[in-house]
């Protein structure tokens, strides 16, 4: 994390950089809800390019919600086993790990590749961290089935 003892090795993004990643990912996520997955993700990747090294998203954010619509995006393209890598990556480090959404695409992932112990795992942790109200506009199986498995859900 950047402190102010290490802040020299974590350059700030400046302002012209910043407005174009914002830039790519609004067009990323247009792509995305055109449903031109490989599109969104190259741009993501982009964009996530654009972020200074070391890029880890502990110390800029831009990092984690770049990495979280990657793996969203290769979740929908069908190609769970990289959502599942590229997820990974995001909750390795500080923003990504409890965030609630990155759990449910993990929990997505986990689910489509049959690994359902992990999927309960981590939809239960989208659940805890984001509420019913994380499911809606998603595919209800994956609600259904965490209900199956945990008490005390409406």
């Amino acid at each position: 994390m950047a402190t102010e003892d290490n802040q020299e090795f974590y350059p700030e993004i400046d302002d012209i950089s910043y407005s174009r990643i914002l830039e790519l990912s609004k067009q990323g996520d247009s792509y995305a809800k055109r449903k031109a997955y490989a599109k969104a993700i190259d741009t993501y990747y982009e964009a996530l390019d654009l972020v200074p090294e070391p890029s880890d998203s502990e110390v800029y954010t831009a990092t984690n919600w770049l990495l979280n619509a990657i793996a969203e995006a290769y979740l929908l393209s069908g190609d769970y086993e990289n959502a599942r890598i590229v997820i990974n990556q995001a909750m390795r480090d500080a923003d990504g790990t409890g965030n609630p959404f990155s759990h449910l695409i993990l929990g997505k992932a986990q689910f489509k590749l049959g690994d359902l112990d992990r999927a309960e795992d981590n939809l239960a942790l989208a659940y805890i961290g984001g509420g019913k109200e994380i499911f809606e506009g998603d595919d209800p199986k994956y609600y259904e089935y965490l209900k199956t498995l945990m008490r005390d859900m409406d």
